[in-house]
């Protein structure tokens, strides 16, 4: 039974109801209210920004025709990564990444943070799973342990921020979105309104202060990034990092991306020393060179700009 001074927060599209109901009146979505602690209300007599004598911002317009440049990329050196991203990372962009647990999302992320130090990128990786330890070991697994990262563990949002203000990185990861509270929300970690406060906050910091934020997300049963689906929206970028534990390749696969193709994908073998970039997949989905086997054909896709070819073998 749900308690008086709860509400319900629709995790498809963050519309708020005073009690449960198996379909989110909002968007139609069936399953999707989770209960949740109301945000704190605003005290009355509480004075507004004019009030306090706080000056509003000034709004800037451009005209529609204007020339703007396109905007600068940042290559990591893993050619499958930037080949999803668009051609790199772009400067004060917000990329969320999610991927079942053990998949490699934060081995590919440590990869390409190692790789952007080495070409000169100040980079900050701050894990909310792991100790700094932890993530140095698998740095001494993958051979980068000598890239100039720099680490933290810490969970508080506010800590994080205020970390990032000074160390001014180029890049900076967050593993994960799901483990961060702000002391703003009155819910715990994990809950819908922590994981968008959160999101809210860092979205907004590398807008302002021109940091590449790369978040890390979990999914759900149904394979999709848990959490409201508001923070999808937030972002840039949404990536997926898929694969099945029995086998070695992984696919990262672009589902939204303001600064390249939506439908690009990424092949990948993981491997004792890490995840290697696999050029040519058509490779994976062909059999033997030489005469094929009666009942064989080839068939020829496209995923994204790249063409893949798969053999399709007939039963006898």
């Amino acid at each position: 039974m749900a308690r008086g001074d709860s509400v319900f927060v629709c995790k498809a599209c963050g519309a708020i109801q005073a009690k449960w109901a198996g379909q989110c009146p909002a968007c139609q979505e069936w399953n999707t209210l989770a209960e949740e602690a109301p945000a704190a209300p605003v005290a009355r007599g509480a004075p507004s920004a004019a009030a306090s004598g706080r000056k509003a911002g000034k709004l800037e317009f451009v005209p529609l025709d204007g020339v703007e440049p396109a905007p600068p990329r940042r290559r990591t050196g893993i050619g499958e990564f930037d080949r999803v991203l668009g051609g790199g990372v772009v400067p004060a962009s917000a990329v969320l990444i999610g991927g079942d647990p053990g998949i490699g999302k934060s081995t590919l992320l440590l990869q390409a943070a190692a790789s952007l130090a080495r070409a000169g990128a100040e980079v900050a990786y701050i894990s909310g799973e792991e100790s700094a330890g932890q993530i140095q070991d698998r740095a001494r697994r993958l051979g980068a342990i000598s890239a100039p990262v720099k680490l933290a563990a810490e969970t508080h949002v506010r800590d994080i921020i205020a970390g990032l203000k000074i160390a001014a990185p180029d890049v900076a990861i967050i593993d994960s979105v799901q483990t961060l509270w702000s002391d703003a929300v009155d819910s715990p970690p994990g809950s819908l309104m922590q994981v968008r406060a959160a999101a809210q906050d860092l979205v907004r910091f590398a807008k302002k202060s021109g940091t590449a934020i790369m978040l890390v997300g979990h999914v759900t049963k149904d394979g999709q990034i848990a959490g409201p689906k508001v923070i999808e929206h937030m972002v840039d970028s949404v990536l997926y990092f898929e694969g099945e534990r029995g086998h070695q390749f992984r696919i990262l696969r672009a589902v939204k991306n303001r600064f390249g193709a939506a439908d690009e994908i990424g092949v990948f073998d993981m491997g004792e020393s890490g995840l290697r970039e696999v050029t040519n997949p058509s490779a994976l989905f062909l059999g033997p060179q030489g005469a094929r086997a009666s009942g064989a054909a080839v068939f020829a896709g496209i995923e994204g700009s790249r063409p893949v070819l798969v053999e399709v073998q007939a039963l006898a």
